[in-house]
């Protein structure tokens, strides 16, 4: 049998129809995880009034909590059916949350765009971590901050995020990730230095407890073995 595709991205568009119903748990899933990571890039940046980029927003999750937080959201993903459900779901709720079908390799911004990039759950499926990288910088105010969250690679990380996610708990479709574009703390670091960024503080983040439909509740953890947050600034 032919190893089945990692780093699946087709994942978003196949169930865009259905992301904000709340039918599928692996999306419940990461709809979970934004409380958890908005509780800790709260403490860098006062979102009010701000510019975002969403950068990697999927269906919308992470930038329709940054608009209730009064930002300015730009939303961008290569998804396109995603990108319709973002749009959609904004209409109808009356967000003015604008969105593109892009690359973080490409990003269809003029330089010192935005306050702040967000960037979850994305970095380690993109095809050029360092352009990515770059271009955040490009697009990013003087002073400006970048909130990420990505997987750490190591045999604990694949473990969890593989074996037991994909495979055994079924959180997350199988074949979503490719262990070997997990990135760990050191790398990033040296990339967004040499993207021109500052890099700050790091932190954990994984389940804390469960909901009453048994999914997963996140947030901030003290080990950064598998998946860790980081904020990053431009001078």
């Amino acid at each position: 049998m032919p190893e089945r595709q990692r780093n699946d991205l087709s994942i978003y568009d196949d169930v865009a129809e259905k992301w904000w119903s709340d039918d599928i748990r692996w999306v419940r899933t990461l709809k979970n995880m934004v409380p958890g990571r908005l509780s800790w890039f709260d403490r860098f940046i006062d979102w009010d009034g701000k510019a975002v980029l969403d950068l990697g927003c999927a269906g919308g999750f992470l930038a329709e909590a940054l608009d209730e937080r009064g930002a300015r959201v730009t939303g961008i993903d290569p998804a396109e059916e995603a990108i319709r459900a973002a749009r959609t779901h904004a209409d109808q709720e009356g967000r003015d949350i604008h969105y593109d079908v892009g690359f973080g390799e490409s990003l269809p911004y003029v330089d010192a765009s935005f306050d702040a990039v967000a960037c979850v759950d994305v970095l380690e499926h993109v095809n050029d971590l360092y352009q990515v990288l770059r271009e955040v910088a490009r697009v990013l105010k003087p002073g400006g901050v970048f909130l990420y969250d990505t997987i750490n690679r190591n045999p604990v990380s694949r473990l969890a995020v593989i074996t037991m996610a994909e495979d055994v708990l079924r959180l997350l479709p199988k074949g979503t990730h490719d262990p070997a574009m997990f990135i760990t703390p050191a790398e990033l670091r040296a990339g967004l230095e040499a993207a021109g960024l500052k890099p700050g503080e790091e932190t954990g983040l994984g389940p804390r407890g469960v909901n009453r439909r048994g999914d997963p509740v996140f947030g901030r953890l003290p080990s950064k073995a598998i998946i860790y947050m980081g904020v990053a600034r431009k001078p």
